[in-house]
């Protein structure tokens, strides 16, 4: 069965779905890794059976100091692919370079990348809205599309609403994504 490791930096909602969807079928969560002591998806997951790890972006002189430390800790489990769901970090070349990995971005790539992305797109004068998969490249959330899933906005659209939307199409496109990545 392959493995994976989800990076994630806060709720952990998406990394719990992750898991919910596809641990022990169709692949191995090998572990959840973290920036920050104080994620709530750590709990989340080890509710679920999942070994976390927690490994500080503050208690590194640099960012490719980190990433590099990262790399370390991702490689000793051996994944086949690594997750980005919600980690909120902008990644090096250091691990952009070693580490076969997807994000998952809460716009319609290439429009809204960075942060912010719902309240941009919920603010944009675009009428189609939504949520990308890609790979992680050197260059923020550019890399080649996986996935895409797209709605409509309603006329009227609340920001609740709005974000209430994008949040379903990401429990739904992350695993599919994640599989078909798997899968080829």
């Amino acid at each position: 069965m392959k493995k994976i490791v989800i990076l994630f930096s806060g709720e952990g909602f998406n990394a719990q779905n992750i898991v919910k969807e596809l641990h022990n079928k169709e692949c191995y969560i090998a572990c959840g890794i973290t920036n920050k002591r104080d994620a709530k998806g750590l709990q989340k997951l080890q509710d679920l059976g999942v070994k976390t790890e927690i490994l500080e972006h503050t208690s590194f002189a640099s960012r490719e100091e980190f990433d590099a430390k990262l790399v370390k800790l991702v490689k000793t489990y051996e994944p086949d692919l690594v997750v980005l769901s919600g980690f909120m970090r902008i990644l090096s070349e250091v691990f952009t370079s070693s580490i076969h990995a997807i994000n998952l971005h809460p716009s319609l790539l290439p429009k809204f990348k960075g942060a912010k992305a719902i309240e941009r797109s919920f603010e944009s004068s675009d009428i189609d809205a939504g949520v990308s998969v890609h790979y992680v490249s050197s260059e923020l959330d550019a890399g080649d599309i996986i996935l895409q899933t797209s709605f409509e906005k309603s006329p009227n659209e609340t920001l609740e609403s709005f974000s209430a939307k994008i949040k379903e199409i990401e429990y739904e496109i992350m695993p599919q994504a994640i599989v078909k990545v798997l899968n080829t």
